[in-house]
């Protein structure tokens, strides 16, 4: 996707490499509320499961929403007995704030979570995190609901989960299966660009992310997991339910308005490493080619309609222009958005300006054609001024994809400058609340913050409320 003032900023994925001995690849983040006995059965289960299957370095991350209870002192004596695990204190609950918190702050390429009950199989750890690593996907995310997935649960979270992702299908147009299972993934580069545009800090968190990032053209992979249900979770589902219900009704009106510059996520068309190296070769060229044929067709239905609709108050000229000005904002409209994928309204007068210069050069060819009939003939046949109107719209409709392409929608993508000998490295991997006192903390620095193996663990969905 382009607009005309914010071009695209992810490059290309690359595949990560794997020797890499500096920051571990992959930060799995454990948001926590008053966890205090589930804490530390889950960190070593994770740590054991990391150890001994994962290929690349990880980090466990613990990110404590704001406890009451010992929890983060279980937090820093975990973070003392295992190099691999970290914990951050936050003040504030919220699984979307410690998600954005750890995440924000972290140093590996690959950024996961899991809930700290452990209710996915963590077999589907290394399958969630491969397609990121490898460059093949965005995000990853497990989904419950897949056929291969096998589930245990009650019948009410059962309904509610599939009533939850029906809403978001019919509302937001979503795509992906399973928006709250507790086992997602995303490369940091895309977090980066992503969880800015994200306003929620709760449950909805998710799926506003998730919605995003498959609006702006995002790969999603999704993995079927196995799962059992906590019987001890304290979800509030009315609350989550209402929350989740006002953040779809945000998110849409969002969407529908183009307030959201999800430009700045645009991926390179056909982001292959081998395609970068074809100079000469306009990106994008065939992909909008066919969306400027398929607008194309059902423009020159639409005129017809207009026209023939026209054609019984008015002369053919008239009925002419007034058809092709009314299909040339549409069709204009049409292929801002689907061919050239240029979002929000900036710009959007001067492309409307454009297109009606490009409209009169239509109105001429196509009222020319018809003159020219006119003059062949006495009182033409109505399907014979269709067939030349239809031949003259042809010829018009290829100068108008060059002339769109060139002029009122030209790619104004700049490479970035290659990067200089004064570039700084990343910044060191570092919490803003890592040193926040708790009635339960013990002194604790030096445990805090440690690079270590991550491991995928996260709250139940009431925890962090």
């Amino acid at each position: 996707m382009r607009t005309d003032s914010s071009p695209g900023t992810l490059p290309a994925r690359e595949h990560l490499p794997a020797g890499d001995a500096g920051a571990p690849v992959l930060d799995v983040v454990i948001p926590v509320y008053n966890e205090e006995k589930d804490l530390p059965p889950c960190v070593r289960r994770l740590h054991e499961h990391l150890a001994r299957t994962f290929p690349y370095t990880f980090r466990i991350t613990i990110a404590d929403n704001a406890s009451t209870d010992t929890t983060p002192l279980v937090a820093a004596r975990l973070a003392a007995e295992i190099p691999e695990v970290g914990t951050v204190r936050l003040e504030l609950k919220g699984r979307g704030r410690a998600l954005r918190t750890v995440w924000s702050a972290s140093d590996a390429p690959v950024l996961a979570y899991m809930d700290v009950d452990l209710s996915t199989d963590l077999n589907a750890l290394l399958p969630l995190v491969a397609p990121l690593i490898s460059g093949h996907s965005d995000l990853a995310i497990g989904s419950r609901l897949a056929r291969a997935s096998r589930v245990v649960r009650g019948p009410k979270r059962e309904f509610v989960s599939r009533a939850y992702n029906l809403i978001l299908r019919g509302s937001l147009q979503a795509r992906f299966s399973d928006a709250q299972c507790g086992f997602k993934a995303i490369r940091r580069d895309v977090a980066q660009v992503l969880l800015p545009l994200v306003e929620d800090t709760g449950w909805f968190f998710d799926t506003e992310l998730l919605v995003l990032a498959e609006r702006a053209g995002l790969r999603i992979h999704e993995v079927p997991v196995d799962w059992v249900d906590d019987p001890d979770s304290t979800v509030h589902i009315v609350r989550t339910a209402a929350e989740d219900l006002k953040g779809v009704w945000r998110v849409g009106k969002a969407l529908a308005t183009g307030s959201l510059p999800l430009d700045r996520l645009a991926r390179p068309f056909g982001d292959d490493p081998r395609d970068r190296e074809l100079t000469g070769v306009p990106h994008g060229l065939a992909r909008q080619l066919v969306g400027f044929c398929v607008v194309g067709g059902l423009s020159t239905l639409f005129y017809l309609v207009l026209y023939s609709a026209f054609r019984q108050a008015v002369g053919p000229q008239t009925a002419n222009a007034l058809a092709l000005l009314v299909s040339a904002v549409a069709n204009t409209a049409a292929n801002r958005r689907l061919t050239f994928g240029v979002r929000g309204r900036g710009g959007a007068v001067r492309h409307q300006a454009q297109g009606l210069v490009v409209f009169g050069i239509g109105l001429a060819l196509t009222s020319g054609s018809l003159a020219a009939l006119n003059a062949a003939g006495d009182s033409p046949a109505h399907s014979t001024e269709l067939a030349v109107l239809i031949a003259a719209n042809l010829a018009a409709t290829v100068l108008r994809f060059l002339l769109f392409r060139a002029w009122v929608f030209p790619d104004r993508t700049e490479p970035a400058p290659p990067p200089t000998a004064t570039s700084s490295a990343p910044p060191p991997y570092a919490w803003p609340h890592q040193a926040t006192a708790h009635p339960h903390a013990v002194e604790a620095t030096d445990a805090i913050a440690r690079p270590r193996p991550a491991r995928p663990c996260s709250t139940d969905p009431g925890d962090t409320r």
